[in-house]
């Protein structure tokens, strides 16, 4: 087993740890295996993969696409991020919680996030390189946010958001409440 699957508190959620080899020359590790991921239940077809780079105190998020959802499977590549995942599933017992994970370099984590959850990061370190795999294209007229700093969603982001570096969009994006009607999860 070149991973370890860790069911989140929130079902359809995983954090995946690599095996990492190391010693004096540095370290290598299997990125993915699909054949591991069905074995632990994550049957995914990633059509799409994606990088950002982002500096100190940026916020990108809560982003899903209402059409054409993505799952997304999501890690750093350097520097550290505070990763979110907010339950959008109408009906689940868990609509508009979420699950909170520290992604870095330094822990190599993936953080599985299945279609039906909207995810956003806040960057911690001075920059970061974010990565991630997604299971449909990109769809910009199907793009949806959800208010960052919703107060019945309820997120600590560990930042001062009042100094985060946030786009005009997600200033902008109606509250989980005033959002439901678009949900189709």
């Amino acid at each position: 087993m070149s991973f370890t699957f860790t069911p989140c508190e929130i079902s359809g959620l995983f954090e995946i740890r690599p095996k990492i080899f190391g010693d004096h020359r540095g370290y290598f590790f299997e990125c993915y295996s699909h054949r591991e991921f069905t074995a632990n239940g994550i049957d995914a077809v990633f059509v799409q993969d994606n990088q950002s780079l982002s500096s100190k105190g940026t916020l990108r998020g809560l982003h899903f696409q209402k059409i054409h959802p993505q799952g997304k499977l999501v890690r750093v590549i350097e520097g550290e991020v505070f990763d979110v995942a907010v339950d959008i599933r109408k009906g689940s017992p868990t609509f508009g919680k979420y699950v909170e994970q520290i992604l870095s370099e330094e822990n190599k984590k993936w953080m599985w996030i299945p279609p039906g959850f909207a995810h956003g990061f806040c960057v911690l370190s001075e920059f970061v390189v974010f990565y991630y795999k997604c299971t449909d294209y990109y769809s910009p007229e199907n793009d949806r946010s959800i208010k960052f700093n919703d107060p019945k969603i309820n997120i600590n982001w560990h930042v001062d958001l009042s100094k985060a570096v946030i786009s005009e969009k997600d200033a902008k994006a109606p509250s989980l409440e005033l959002a439901d009607n678009n949900f189709l999860y």
